[in-house]
């Protein structure tokens, strides 16, 4: 078969070469770009021919898909997959492999280091220093103690979740469906309304689809207590950031601290949580690290081997 990995996935050359050094043996073509492209013409070029290809987080387009002569499979170096034509993959009876659990860890890790850059005001510490200021008034609150609302407790959330309690926190948490494990972890489940309200720090952990966006809506920030903390490391459009900015600019929020936002950045200059108050920004990077580059990558790759030994794994669609 013809496989080819459309872009770069965070690990060395020689990691690719190592992870693909079995399909070559057994007779298959492999290709490897090492650039990025969100081209149209020049992604539909490196798919052509190709019965498997890999991408990340690359934009996957339906007219791509619909150009695919011979593409059979896409493993997804990445989770979601709305970046992705499935409809069009749909239609065309093309398999989408994803690599669901390689970000677990680190996505929520970045959640616990936002929680604290906020409770202890980290970004005015910074400017208060390089303006030759004080720490006077900044000294902040703690995770101990505080009700931290999950919603969305799936992995990635419940791992955020079993962080926050190592911290001393209480934590509840809103899900469509109950784990008997988090249930035994101490974890309450309440309504979503109830979560909003009776959070101090709400960490958002849901996937992206048409029930889910713009599901933290101006009325849901509303029920939100005015010195809580909005985190959210899943998915832009979940939150209504027009709303989540507005809210801010009149002090009915105390803090938001967003990795993912409407678009991929770079952000432009007028977008409006740019502008906010009591704001920590971060450039999508909530699911990077070196350590969860190798796992996606291991991945990526398992599913290709997977499905050419006929026992396809982390099938999405």
């Amino acid at each position: 078969m013809k496989i080819s990995l459309l872009e770069p996935i965070g690990v060395p050359v020689s990691t690719i070469e190592e992870l693909s050094k079995d399909m070559v043996e057994a007779g298959h073509e492999f290709t490897y770009y090492d650039t990025k492209t969100t081209d149209v013409e020049e992604l539909k070029k490196r798919t052509e021919g190709q019965d498997i290809v890999m991408i990340a987080n690359n934009p996957y387009p339906a007219e791509v898909v619909k150009s695919a002569d011979a593409l059979k499979m896409i493993s997804v170096a990445f989770t979601g997959i709305d970046h992705i034509g499935v409809a069009a993959c749909n239609e065309k009876d093309i398999m989408i492999c994803n690599a669901a659990g390689y970000s677990n860890q680190t996505v929520a890790e970045l959640s616990i280091g936002m929680a604290i850059a906020a409770l202890r005001n980290l970004v005015e510490a910074d400017r208060r220093v390089r303006n030759q200021e004080t720490s006077a008034g900044i000294g902040g609150r703690e995770i101990a103690g505080r009700t931290v609302g999950i919603v969305g407790l799936g992995k990635i959330g419940l791992t955020t979740a079993k962080l926050f309690q190592a911290f001393g926190a209480r934590v509840i948490a809103y899900n469509r469906s109950e784990s008997e494990e988090a249930k035994a972890l101490g974890i309450e489940y309440k309504s979503l309304d109830e979560v909003l309200s009776m959070s101090d720090i709400i960490s958002i952990h849901l996937p992206l689809n048409d029930n889910t966006r713009g599901f933290i809506s101006a009325d849901k920030i509303a029920l939100m207590k005015k010195d809580a903390i909005l985190i959210n490391c899943a998915r832009g459009p979940i939150i209504d950031n027009a709303a989540l900015a507005e809210a801010l600019k009149k002090g009915e929020l105390g803090y938001a601290c967003i990795d993912v936002f409407d678009m991929e950045p770079p952000i432009p200059a007028d977008y409006p949580l740019l502008n906010c108050p009591n704001t920590f920004l971060a450039p999508h990077q909530g699911f990077i690290s070196e350590e969860s580059m190798l796992r996606r990558a291991k991945i990526v790759f398992d599913n290709v081997y997977a499905y050419l030994d006929g026992n396809p794994v982390n099938v999405c669609k």
